[in-house]
């Protein structure tokens, strides 16, 4: 199913060009490991007619955002496209002061842990950390994830205002089809949650051998929400585990950051205190073992 149109979103809005729209959507067709795209494959997944899309990537192409290549009569993204992703990127801080914090717990947890930002219906991956024994699904920078079904998304929609949450839920729906009902429900437990220990959960929702946690990240600039997730085979990371250590641990990770980028000292609200509970309790009382307070 193509993502939605997202010129149909700003037809009744006079400041919206709908022609930009449209060609930003033609370059989010290309996704990771895709290569190279045809004028029908872009048209499918944008569900742009195909005069269109051909008029659209000639004047890419002419722009320098695209590369044509005769022999296939395809396209593929031009370093002029990549360079805006690299510059995003850098002008991220939180990527830099959360490097080496990920790095820490994804070894201590045996995970991977990702921070990823809102992309339509879906988070997208912009910095990641594996542990040496992650066994684990391999999702670069770049890499889409359902906002609905995983950890991160579920977190991301925790901290957004109840009236953008509800709309955001209301553009998944399509998506889902008869499974939606199941899906909503998935979400507000998550939400539920989240409200009681900071965090949220997905056990086999998004895929059924990956389990995860996922702590939201609000911007001190009051740019728009991120959210952080950790996770692994279900094997490595069972219910009681990610509910008693890991997820506390990714809070304190979370507020860890916040605070370095305030230039402040973290202040655990009080689902994140019961949370270092519960992982005291997990550590069995081992006064060496570390708990969120230690973790970076």
């Amino acid at each position: 199913m193509p993502e939605r149109d997202a010129s149909a979103d700003g037809e009744s809005d006079r400041k919206f060009v709908v022609a930009l729209a449209r060609g930003l959507d033609v370059l989010r067709a290309f996704k990771p490991g895709d290569g190279l795209l045809g004028n029908h494959e872009i048209a499918v997944r944008t569900g742009l007619p195909k005069p269109t899309v051909t008029r659209l990537t000639y004047t890419l192409t002419r722009l320098g955002y695209l590369t044509a290549v005769p022999r296939f009569g395809k396209y593929e993204l031009a370093p002029a496209a990549l360079a805006l992703g690299y510059a995003a990127l850098a002008n991220l801080g939180v990527r830099h002061v959360a490097q080496i914090p990920m790095q820490e717990l994804a070894d201590l947890a045996g995970g991977a842990v990702a921070l990823g930002g809102p992309d339509r219906n879906s988070m997208i991956y912009v910095s990641q950390a594996r542990g040496e024994s992650a066994f684990t699904v391999r999702l670069d920078i770049g890499s889409r994830i359902p906002m609905a079904t995983t950890a991160m998304g579920r977190a991301y929609l925790a901290v957004l205002p109840a009236h953008e949450r509800e709309q955001q839920l209301l553009q998944m729906a399509p998506r889902y089809g008869a499974r939606w009902p199941q899906v909503r429900d998935g979400v507000e437990r998550a939400l539920e949650f989240h409200a009681r220990r900071g965090f949220t959960i997905s056990v086999g929702e998004w895929q059924d051998d990956v389990h995860s946690v996922g702590a939201p990240f609000i911007p001190h600039d009051g740019s728009r929400p991120m959210a952080f997730n950790c996770g692994a085979p279900a094997f490595r990371f069972t219910r009681d585990r990610l509910e008693n250590d890991i997820g506390p641990r990714l809070v304190a990770l979370v507020r860890s950051v916040e605070a370095t980028l305030n230039g402040a000292s973290p202040r655990p609200s009080q689902p994140e205190q019961r949370g270092r509970q519960a992982a005291r309790a997990h550590t069995g009382g081992n006064p060496h073992a570390i708990v969120p307070e230690e973790a970076g």
